[in-house]
């Protein structure tokens, strides 16, 4: 098996980039996040996953190997194949997604396109422990900005909102503004609500 591939890219788009290496060029499938990792290099290095079936060999990529790492838990999961994994991780970051998994968030998982009820519920049941493992990129958010969502949450939730609306307010104001405090969170979260 491949462990990455490391050369120059020939070719990029939103869903794949052929990475040529000692003259030969590569055709790899990668997720809208890694595409942004990418995106406008010269030289990178691709860390591969191959699957291999009857009719074909494909390698699908990523910039790091906590998504790749995230990607193989993915494609373990009883009716998640290689696809929908990439869907996956093309539609939610690798932090989003071991968020939405270790808080049991089936709402999110079933946002994405092809997660039906019963696959994001198998996903959490088998997953659930093993990305607890997986450790954080740091990409979205830290220690301090979780307390800052916590509290921001629990005030709005005191002054009557639905705790499932205000948590989809503060994580994209937060995703817009990671510096963010408590006051000016909650501030815009009700211009928002």
């Amino acid at each position: 098996m491949y462990e990455f591939i490391k050369g120059n890219i020939a070719e990029i788009s939103a869903t794949h980039v052929v990475v040529e290496a000692s003259g030969v060029g590569y055709f790899v499938h990668i997720s809208l996040n890694t595409y942004s990792a990418l995106n406008g290099k010269k030289e990178v290095k691709v860390y591969v996953h191959q699957v291999v079936r009857e009719d074909a060999h494909t390698l699908y990529g990523f910039a790091t190997t906590t998504e790749r790492e995230l990607f193989r838990n993915l494609i373990s999961v009883n009716g998640v194949g290689a696809s929908t994994a990439n869907m996956m991780l093309s539609s939610l970051n690798p932090d989003e997604l071991k968020a939405a998994v270790t808080t049991e968030n089936v709402a999110v998982l079933k946002a994405v396109k092809g997660i039906g009820a019963k696959t994001a519920q198998r996903i959490i049941i088998d997953l659930k422990d093993k990305l607890g493992k997986i450790p954080d990129s740091g990409q979205i958010l830290t220690v301090a900005d979780n307390t800052i969502r916590n509290e921001s949450l629990s005030a709005l939730v005191m002054l009557g909102f639905a705790k499932k609306d205000a948590e989809k307010i503060v994580t994209k104001i937060l995703q817009e503004q990671p510096d963010a405090n408590v006051e000016s969170v909650i501030k815009q979260a009700l211009k928002r609500l």
